[in-house]
Order: C-alpha cells, then structure tokens, then sequence
C-alpha cells in the first residue's frame, strides 16, 4: 500500500455519488487526497494546471454521462495529450451498455466499473481499488514540481 497519500481524481456530476464515494473513501485504510472534478471541462482544466505545476492523480474515476463534455470526450482528450496519455483512468459509471464498454475500451481506458447503488457496496469498491490499483497493480509515476 502507498505510504504517500494516493491522489484520486473523481469526475463526477452527482452529489450523490460523491457523497456516497466520499463516506466510502473515509474508510480506507490507505491515505488519499480526493479531488472533485463536476464536468468533463472542470476535469480537463484542473488537469492542465497539474501538468504545468501541480500535482497529477494517481488515479481517475471518470463518468460517462456529464454536462458539457461527457467521459468519452475527457477519456478521448486525456489520450491524445502526450503529458496526460499515461495517466490511469476507470471508468466509473451507471451504464453497463455493451455499447459504452466498448467504447471506453476502444478510448483506451484501464478499466470499467458499474457505479454501485448502496454505501455498503461503495464501501466493497473502495476495497478492490485499494486492493487492486494501489495493492496489487503497478501505476505509472506521477510527478510534482
């Protein structure tokens, strides 16, 4: 597990999604700093002044169905940008169309995670991130200035 906080950056315009993540989030058992992102805009802004002088996520859990640009629009941006390519992006979303599956792959996204429904199953996927991303998984290396 990290011993350095992990930097997650959750693109998400749900309040309640971000809450539910954010309780989940209190339970883990590795640090993290959590950034909230509200739109596919705010994400690519915020990540555009991480690469000319802050500090990169570690990780994205990017949803699909946004105002302004949508996941597959950040995920298609964030692969074309030699500087953000690299970074390691979930798709964290409602849908489970095997039409979006596809796409996101197609987009070259790690991984696609159906968005849980409850606290106690938002709790479970904190565990296989944890698990998984930060456990098990090696991740590219941010870097800070």
């Amino acid at each position: 597990m990290p011993s350095d906080p992990v930097r997650l950056l959750l693109v998400e315009d749900n309040a309640a999604d971000v809450f539910l993540l954010e309780a989940a989030l209190e339970a883990a058992t590795f640090p993290i700093h959590l950034k909230v992102a509200w739109d596919g805009v705010e994400a690519l802004e915020h990540l555009a002044g991480a690469k000319d002088g802050g500090q990169l996520p570690d990780l994205i859990l990017l949803d699909l169905n946004m105002p302004r640009l949508n996941g597959f629009e950040v995920l298609a941006a964030l692969r074309a940008d030699p500087a953000l390519a690299p970074l390691v992006v979930v798709v964290f979303t409602t849908s489970s169309a095997e039409t979006d599956v596809q796409q996101a792959y197609a987009l070259q996204a790690n991984a696609y995670v159906s968005k849980p429904a409850t606290l106690d199953e938002f709790l479970h996927l904190v565990n296989l991130l944890e698990a998984y991303w930060f456990g098990a998984a090696s991740l590219p290396s941010t870097y800070s200035p």
